[in-house]
């Protein structure tokens, strides 16, 4: 026969060919051979553990664990399959199981600590007890998926954690109120504090207003002075600029007028050269038209009595 198991199922199969046990999630049932399956689900336990410190002082640990079958390891699951899964998980022997062990290793672990150490160390105690039950868990094959410790209750008749809670109370509150004396009085010097900074801050600031206010006028001042003695370098070089502009238009002008009276020297004496020329040609003009006029007289003359002459002799 094959077999398949839910998903929460594991089969247990036993018989011919297995020498002690074999789980699957699906197999084949062959003659000679027997099955069973079981749940791994995990299980709700509530419980009410007394237990007694070491003072002999009793109280009460309410608990709610989760705890199943561990799955993840092989070993631990065939112990489950052959130590608890014979029996139904809702079963009284299993609860008695677990009971046994939680109250068994609470009652240890809460004799050999005081009753103030249990209750100042309340989360340290949950989770010795957690850790301590969970070793003992382990050689049936379970795990504690989850745990969940309440508040520790006294015993009736025993209200020691009622008169802890109280001293507690009462030592907060008086701490609040030392607390709520100090922090008045450190807000008190704080705000004298702050209103001595406040003051102390608006002094300096005013002086490092005055400060700067003087540093500004001071170097407005100094831009000012440093502007007028640009502007009178400016203008000094300015005038010594236009000195030497009218000392080198004097140095021209100078120039142009020795320039002016040489070439009007020059001209006088070119005028009067020319004069010179022109009066030596009329006079050599005049003395050649004399010698010519005088020529020509003197031909007229010498023709005259040539003319004379002839006339006479032929005559």
């Amino acid at each position: 026969m094959y077999r398949v198991a839910k998903a929460s199922e594991y089969l247990v199969i036993t018989g011919v060919g297995i020498i002690d046990i074999k789980l699957a999630k699906k197999a084949w049932v062959f003659h000679g051979q027997s099955y069973s399956k079981f749940d791994v689900s995990p299980v709700n336990y509530t419980f009410e553990v007394q237990a007694m410190s070491s003072e002999k002082l009793p109280f009460i640990l309410p608990a709610v664990f989760t705890i199943g079958p561990r799955i993840d390891d092989e070993e631990s699951l065939f112990k489950y399959a052959k130590l608890i899964a014979p029996h139904d998980k809702l079963s009284c022997h299993n609860k008695e199981l677990v009971q046994g062990i939680i109250e068994g290793e609470t009652r240890v672990l809460a004799a050999s600590m005081t009753m103030e150490e249990i209750f100042k160390g309340t989360k340290e105690f949950k989770q010795e007890v957690f850790e301590k039950v969970q070793l003992e868990l382990n050689q049936f094959g379970l795990l504690i998926y989850n745990a969940n410790v309440k508040q520790l209750v006294d015993v009736p008749g025993h209200e020691y954690f009622s008169y802890l809670g109280q001293k507690t109370q009462m030592e907060a509150a008086n701490q609040a109120k030392v607390d709520v004396a100090e922090a008045k009085k450190k807000g008190d010097l704080g705000s004298k504090e702050k209103e001595g900074e406040t003051l102390r801050n608006a002094a300096a600031i005013d002086a490092e207003t005055k400060i700067a206010s003087t540093q500004r006028q001071g170097e407005g001042k100094k831009e000012e002075i440093k502007v007028k003695a640009e502007v009178k370098i400016f203008e000094n070089l300015r005038e010594a600029e236009l000195a030497e502009a009218n000392a080198d238009l004097a140095k021209k002008k100078a120039g142009w007028s020795r320039e002016a009276q040489v070439a009007e020297i020059e001209a006088n004496k070119a005028v009067a050269l020319r004069d010179a020329e022109l009066q030596k040609e009329v006079e050599e003009m005049n003395a050649l038209t004399q010698t010519e006029k005088l020529k020509a007289q003197f031909l007229s003359k010498a023709g005259v009595e040539y003319e004379t002459k002839v006339y006479i002799y032929t005559s």
